[in-house]
């Protein structure tokens, strides 16, 4: 059984090519996906503000426990693919010429069938495996309990073993790396084919398939959208009510630019 559903997804990979793209490509995906979010700034932004006021809450609920708030927060990051799903179906909106609003995103979360809501438990998942690595991880090499994140800053990130942090940091760069490159066009290709063109595994190939044929692109695009959420998550969660829709617009254009539907 597994090999039939491997070879299905196989075959639908192989039914889209990959674009050539420059080194610095990326940067085009942030413009236009700057341009869809002013293009549509209502239903974008309340996107924005959704998960700024969601990461605020659970700073509020975990604030003095770090694993439960380290766990929250890294959970949500692996899923902001899935919580995208609007954003994408409004710059499909925007491609067509169209004029996108509350209507696209509701028809875009309506569940037709149970791709994403598949895709979303796996993540969901992965980012539970993620947080429990961690914390064996640092609890197995700091004697000291850690309850806050200012135990971590201070007895991980400065401790005297200065390879403690760097080995933590490259233990989630192995991690994280999968990860994106199962998710950078998978997403969005579930919300623009339906179930018939590809499935769960078939947009895992194809996403996967991209990553290989271009590295250098997709790693400064992975290392943008890192430092952007980040810059998002230091200004106390008040730029991600712009980061995150403006990521979103951009990782549709990021699929549209390098994926090709190959004639049937």
């Amino acid at each position: 059984m597994p090999n039939r559903f491997s070879e299905q997804a196989l075959r639908e990979s192989q039914a889209f090519g990959v674009r050539q793209i420059p080194v610095l490509r990326p940067l085009g995906w942030l413009a236009r996906g700057w341009r869809d979010l002013w293009r549509a700034p209502g239903v974008s932004l309340s996107h924005g503000l959704a998960m700024g006021l969601f990461g605020a809450l659970l700073l509020w609920l975990a604030h003095d426990r770090f694993w439960l708030l380290a766990g929250a927060f890294t959970g949500f990051l692996i899923v902001a693919p899935i919580l995208a799903t609007g954003l994408y179906a409004i710059s499909r909106e925007l491609d067509r010429g169209g004029r996108p609003g509350w209507r696209t995103v509701r028809e875009a979360w309506r569940p037709h069938d149970g791709r994403l809501i598949v895709f979303g438990i796996l993540l969901a998942f992965a980012g539970t495996g993620w947080v429990l690595c961690s914390a064996a991880f640092v609890t197995s090499f700091v004697a000291d309990p850690i309850q806050q994140p200012r135990d971590f800053l201070l007895k991980v990130v400065l401790a005297d073993d200065a390879h403690l942090f760097s080995t933590w940091l490259m233990l989630g760069a192995v991690l994280a790396a999968p990860m994106f490159a199962s998710t950078v066009v998978a997403i969005p290709a579930l919300v623009d084919l339906p179930p018939s063109k590809i499935g769960v595994l078939g947009a895992v190939f194809t996403s996967w398939k991209v990553v290989l044929e271009h590295p250098a692109p997709l790693a400064l695009w992975a290392a943008l959208i890192l430092a952007l959420t980040l810059v998002g998550m230091g200004t106390a969660l008040v730029g991600l009510i712009v980061i995150a829709p403006w990521l979103g617009h951009a990782s549709w254009h990021a699929y549209r630019d390098l994926v090709i539907r190959r004639p049937d």
